[in-house]
């Protein structure tokens, strides 16, 4: 373990135990989306490498976004 995490660690313990508990579910939280992440990623790494990639219409992709997010 980094010495990061481990000085983390070792603060976290000196919390409560209802703090521990919220702490640790948030910190398992964020380590399953980064490892889903990087799965997805290595999945479209794969695809375009096996040829399966498409040209992206970058105006398109702005547009749906100005839409979605009200932004213009």
């Amino acid at each position: 373990m980094v010495k990061t995490l481990e000085r983390a660690v070792a603060e976290v313990a000196k919390l409560s135990e209802s703090d521990q508990e919220r702490i640790g579910k948030e910190l398992l939280a964020y380590v399953e989306k980064l490892q889903k992440l990087r799965e997805d990623l290595g999945a479209g790494i794969a695809s375009l490498d096996a040829g399966e990639g498409r040209p992206l219409d970058t105006e398109a992709v702005i547009a749906r976004a100005r839409k979605l997010h009200g932004a213009g």
